[in-house]
């Protein structure tokens, strides 16, 4: 086994294994569920609407090689690799891989836009690479080529993922050419540039002759340099080397340097740049997925041959309309290609008013002639966010515009993104900080049997939305803060939120609204939404947003527009906030616990159009249960059990009254105390019971006087 890199014969054995499941699918998706289940990790989107119909090798390996924490990584590994009867000892370091972006984590496009054969195809890519690894034979190459283009060139995929994948399976056989590695290979002066001017061109789509040849080039090469043995070397150098660029990058970013930004063009550092992918930004989606920006103007051929703006104007020109101007293209083509530098700052517009991504650069200029969508000028870059914030203020209209000499407004733009890289960046440090608990730990806490439990969980799980509803003192907060925590299994107060609602409680308070400042007014974000925000970051984790009261507040105002978005099934979707016109979605990994005291008569019925999107579950008095029981054995009072048996005789009085019922009984949590002692025991009786009953029997003063004589009698 190599020692250095522990994963590299388990990921062969688990290729070798997967094989087998080529005709089997349906029990491929089955053992992926219930490791899934077993191991309470989320199980990410893997097609239309969550519901997996078929699924490739690929990304069954990408369920552990995407951006999530390397201990769920090497979990998932090893759980899979038990079930597919892989016998090699699960890795203990994952140093060298490369992982998929979680937004882009499938090697096939969602069941509307794919073809019935891409699946197959995958498979059959999958199965050759195998062959090829094995035998290297020119009728194996030929055979593995045909589905390598294929599989290349589906929607959504391209170099980095196929090439991903193979290196995965094969590390010995296939190198990695994502953008690290590409840019490592090309642009990090790891190699002489005589021998990197030898090497293929990269297209965003490289056919597999090209790839090929690449691969003889480089596994020749590195036979002459000490510093790599083999594929995997020069993978892990190239992550090691692009970390430390993207730090200092980050370091940027966060100090917002801009010395040199008034200066000459030739003493500029970084540029920061702000983009529209497309009209309407409707290549976003597309570029993203592939690493790139681009720009359209098909007219102009490799826009290295001008010598000048002008001569672009002249072509746009003669080519497109002599009446007009070109002054805007011609300056952003001239930008892209001769300004534009590896390391600069693309901030990516949709419209006037909002956000959509932010990337580093990573390639120079590249000429595409082939790209039918008329985007043939063309840069590589590692898209490091993509997301929707406000824009402040109007953005400017152009397609691309060196913002560097404006720093107020980079340094705007800037603060969006160095708040998210601290969320994630607190997100990644709790994750070790937190008390491990789990259900057992739950079910010491809380009065409640195991069953009980499981249903309460699923519930939740399934639905996304529950209220737990019943009478003072029955535990409600205290027990969601632990459920909560007992399906995250850890005391996660990070990913946990409580609020109360109130009759002032608004949609500005929750969603979003104009406050005041020292100017005039500002759009300021509610706790709800942002606490969505975070959530969608750390999606492989489930949140727990907690509402106490939830009936005091005036739901429809408060909720608003997303009355619809926090059912389950429409968990993903997007609707149009009402201040911001934000598309706003709320994530799945997102459950919302309410609580709800039965015994307030001052509440109003719920909206029925929020009733139907929560699932209702009764807590009642737990006097009897087994871990309450055990309670009074600890205590070991006599005026304490003597205490108990006179509210369990008084919940059955009020249980009978028609005035009051089941929902005005006396709960168990005013007796949970580990401290009981006379003096507790009359401050319970005195300041929480009596009352409660005077409330209850405000106009029945005989069943005042006749309890609270009865109960202060108890303790005597």
């Amino acid at each position: 086994m190599n020692i250095k890199y522990t994963w590299i014969e388990f990921y062969k054995e688990f290729a070798d294994k997967l094989l087998k499941y080529k005709d089997n699918r349906e029990e491929l998706i089955n053992i992926i569920k219930r490791v899934y289940e077993e191991t309470k990790i989320n199980l990410a989107t893997l097609d239309k609407d969550g519901v997996i119909v078929d699924i490739d090798p690929f990304t069954v390996f990408g369920l552990f090689n995407k951006q999530i924490t390397e201990d769920k990584r090497k979990l998932l590994a090893s759980e899979l690799g038990k079930r597919i009867g892989v016998i090699t000892p699960a890795p203990t370091n994952l140093d060298g891989l490369p992982v998929l972006n979680n937004q882009n984590a499938t090697f096939f496009p969602f069941i509307h836009e794919r073809k019935e054969q891409d699946i197959d195809n995958l498979w059959n890519l999958f199965e050759s690479a195998l062959v090829y690894a094995k035998d290297d034979s020119e009728v194996n190459k030929a055979e593995i080529s045909k589905w390598f283009d294929y599989c290349v060139n589906l929607k959504y995929n391209g170099n980095s993922k196929i090439t991903m994948g193979l290196f995965w399976i094969a590390p010995d056989v296939f190198i990695n050419l994502d953008s690290r590695n590409e840019w490592f290979i090309y642009k990090a002066n790891t190699f002489p540039q005589e021998f990197v001017k030898s090497l293929p061109v990269i297209e965003s789509k490289i056919a597999a002759s090209k790839y090929f040849a690449l691969l003889d080039a480089i596994k020749e090469y590195i036979k002459t340099d000490d510093r790599f043995e083999n594929f995997v070397d020069v993978s892990s150098e190239a992550w090691k080397k692009s970390n430390e660029v993207n730090k200092l990058e980050k370091a940027k970013i966060k100090t917002a340097d801009m010395e040199n930004a008034m200066g000459d063009d030739s003493d500029v550092g970084t540029r920061y740049w702000i983009y529209s992918p497309g009209d309407g930004s409707a290549m976003w989606k597309e570029f993203y997925n592939k690493g790139i920006m681009a720009l359209k103007y098909g007219e102009i051929e490799d826009a290295t041959q001008y010598t000048s703006k002008q001569e672009i104007i002249d072509k746009l020109k003669a080519t497109v309309n002599p009446e007009w101007s070109f002054k805007w293209p011609s300056y952003a083509i001239w930008q892209f290609v001769h300004e534009m530098k590896v390391g600069d700052v693309v901030f990516v517009k949709k419209g006037l008013h909002k956000v959509i991504g932010r990337g580093v650069v990573t390639s120079d200029y590249q000429y595409d002639p082939e790209q039918e969508d008329g985007f043939k000028h063309i840069r590589a870059v590692d898209w490091t966010h993509n997301g929707e914030w406000p824009h402040p203020g109007n953005a400017i209209v152009k397609t691309l515009t060196d913002i560097t000499p404006y720093p107020d407004y980079v340094n705007k733009l800037n603060a969006f993104f160095v708040e998210e890289e601290s969320k994630i960046e607190e997100i990644e440090e709790k994750e070790t900080k937190y008390a491990k608990y789990n259900e057992e730990d739950f079910l010491n806490e809380v009065y409640m049997d195991k069953d009980e439990y499981n249903s309460l969980v699923s519930l939740l799980k399934n639905k996304k939305n529950i209220i737990l509803q019943g009478a003072p003192g029955v535990g409600k907060t205290y027990m969601a803060r632990r459920l909560a925590w007992s399906i995250m299994g850890e005391k996660n107060t990070g990913r946990v939120m409580l609020v109360q609602f109130h009759q002032s409680y608004s949609y500005e308070d929750f969603i979003e609204g104009y406050r005041p400042n020292d100017t005039g007014f500002e759009l300021s974000k509610g706790v709800f939404y942002n606490f969505c925000k975070e959530a969608k970051i750390d999606e492989e984790n489930p949140y727990f947003f907690i509402i106490d009261e939830i009936n005091r507040g005036n739901l429809s105002k408060i909720f608003g527009e997303l009355f619809m978005l926090i059912e389950a099934d429409k968990r993903g979707h997007e609707l149009q906030l009402l201040y911001s016109k934000e598309r706003f979605s709320v994530p799945k990994n997102v459950h919302i616990i309410g609580m709800m005291n039965t015994a307030d008569r001052s509440l109003a019925m719920l909206d029925y159009a929020l009733r139907r999107r929560f699932a209702f579950y009764d807590m009642k008095p737990a006097f009897r249960s087994e871990g309450f029981l055990k309670h009074k054995e600890e205590v070991n009072n006599p005026k304490f059990n003597k205490l108990i048996e006179y509210v369990e005789s008084l919940n059955e009085v009020i249980t009978k009254d028609e005035s009051l019922g089941e929902g005005f009984c006396i709960g168990h949590s005013y007796f949970t105390s580990k401290d009981i002692d006379d003096e507790r025991l009359k401050q319970i009786v005195e300041y929480e019971l009596i009352p409660m009953i005077k409330e209850y029997w405000f106009d029945e003063l005989s069943n005042v006087r006749e309890w609270s004589e009865k109960l202060r009698g108890s303790i005597k």
